[in-house]
């Protein structure tokens, strides 16, 4: 009788995103260049396709593949960084978009970019340089620098998000 294995795999959270794009092999070089990704592996169904492939970012996988869909459905991660401006550079020199520079500190203590990849996904860079209680946090929502903070991340309309 074999015993059950642990729910979530080893390297793996319990949840794990799925990039679908049009051309993986360049969103994964796009990874590896802006966010100094690892590949773990990939699977091609035929010369130049994808049909899975997975990257190590930091602590998580990302797994990917090149879409069967008929309409593109980019995704929207959020990474968090040690160095909004300098990962933010990085990506930029790697073929992104800057959909939103990195902000002031937002009410629940994280500076904030976005950014588009060359495949259309936005990717939210967290940098974290406090860390208010939840009461805090909440307090800050009402001020004004906080406020304004707020506005520049839900801008939905920027230049290279849709």
């Amino acid at each position: 009788m074999s015993t059950k294995p642990e729910p979530v795999p080893e390297g793996y959270g319990t949840v794990t995103p799925w990039i679908v794009t049009s051309d993986t092999a360049r969103v994964i070089d796009f990874i590896k260049d802006a966010f100094d990704g690892e590949e773990l592996g990939r699977v091609e169904l035929e010369p130049g396709r994808i049909g899975h492939a997975e990257v190590r970012i930091g602590t998580s996988i990302v797994m990917l593949f090149d879409t069967p869909f008929t309409v593109d459905t980019p995704a929207l991660l959020r990474l968090y960084v040690d160095d909004a401006e300098a990962v933010l550079a990085r990506a930029v020199g790697a073929g992104a978009t800057i959909v939103t520079p990195v902000t002031d500190v937002q009410a629940w203590g994280d500076r904030v970019a976005r950014l588009r990849d060359p495949l259309g996904n936005i990717w939210w860079l967290q940098e974290r340089v406090e860390a208010p209680d939840p009461e805090e946090a909440m307090r800050r929502m009402e001020e004004p620098k906080y406020v304004k903070a707020m506005e520049q991340t839900q801008v939905m309309d920027a230049p290279g998000l849709i």
